[in-house]
């Protein structure tokens, strides 16, 4: 073949291959999103799988290169959040550790089904099974962590599910009334402060969880409007999880059960943090008086993102040091 055939052969196939990435794009645009978060996930040296467990099927990031009988890591996102959440504090905790880190049923990737009931109470008996099912290993203690909405739903796990977790940490936890703040009032109030329709509220949603602006994340055209354009197909079902957790019967349940959590647990939280205020430490503190407890300075509710070293030495100290009720 001549060189001009070989030039218009290599041209004819990068063609056909854009055509082909167009369409796929065109299919599912939340896939340029989707590429950003499987590069992040590599990145910590995380693998993906998924599992059906009972009615759902999850998606879960894991890494089990530890030493054998290591403890167990899992780790529970918040509301809107994801299993990318918890990558900064996977990267510093790999390799020494068993790492399980799935999106909650109905968030990320895992599934969501029509008029399904995603609060604290029902979700916290799917984290116990996807722990039997899908984490536990003969030998490795299991070490439960929840940031936010999860950290309210593992503190029930950790009271209704004693066999499952050996050890709990909650971050910066939902589940107690803590001291009224601008989003705790627009909760009640029937509102989503993290509701999310145009650009300028994305902005809002990430001012408010982030404090320490070196780490706000910066979501680059054309991700940016596609992330909007899924928060606002995924408003309705937002405000369904607040009816449950923010505004229903079970929103204070995690905090009263607590007092049953006789595991070893540390409590982590960032003074600065402008959605569950660090008031809501002490209030979790008063019902486990054997927890390990942190308050980081500079930093806001994302405190696995924003300070993921000081996060990763005390989940470290929680395994090594901590003591039962």
């Amino acid at each position: 073949m001549s060189l001009r055939g070989i030039i218009k052969t290599v041209a004819l196939v990068a063609a056909v291959l854009l055509c082909a990435v167009f369409a796929w794009l065109w299919w599912d645009p939340y896939r340029v999103v989707l590429a950003d978060f499987a590069r992040q996930r590599i990145a910590a040296g995380l693998t993906r799988n998924a599992a059906m467990i009972d009615d759902h099927r999850w998606v879960y990031a894991y890494n089990d290169d530890a030493p054998a009988n290591a403890p167990t890591v899992v780790m529970i996102h918040g509301f809107t959040g994801g299993k990318e959440n918890w990558y900064p504090l996977a990267q510093r905790l790999r390799g020494r550790y068993r790492l399980f880190i799935p999106d909650l049923p109905g968030w990320g990737e895992s599934e969501r089904k029509q008029g399904g009931d995603y609060g604290f109470v029902a979700q916290n008996d799917r984290v116990a099974r996807f722990i039997e099912q899908v984490a536990r290993k003969n030998g490795s203690p299991v070490v439960l962590l929840g940031h936010s909405m999860g950290g309210g739903i593992v503190a029930l796990t950790a009271a209704r599910h004693p066999r499952q977790v050996d050890r709990v940490g909650l971050f910066d936890a939902a589940g107690v009334r803590f001291k009224d703040n601008r989003f705790g009032i627009e909760v009640l109030d029937g509102k989503n402060p993290f509701a999310v329709d145009d650009a300028a509220s994305l902005q809002r949603y990430i001012d408010t969880v982030f404090h320490d602006p070196l780490t706000k994340p910066t979501i680059p055209w054309p991700a940016d409007g596609i992330y909007i354009e899924r928060r606002k197909r995924d408003a309705a079902f937002e405000q369904s999880v607040l009816d449950k957790i923010g505004r229903g019967d079970e929103r204070f349940l995690p905090g009263i059960e607590a007092a049953r959590i006789a595991q070893p647990a540390l409590l982590l939280w960032c003074r600065q943090d402008a959605v569950i205020d660090a008031s809501a430490l002490e209030l979790y503190a008063a019902q486990l008086p054997q927890a390990q407890r942190v308050l980081l300075d500079g930093c806001g509710h994302m405190s696995i993102v924003e300070r993921p070293d000081a996060a990763a030495q005390a989940v470290t100290q929680l395994i090594d040091k901590g003591q039962a009720r």
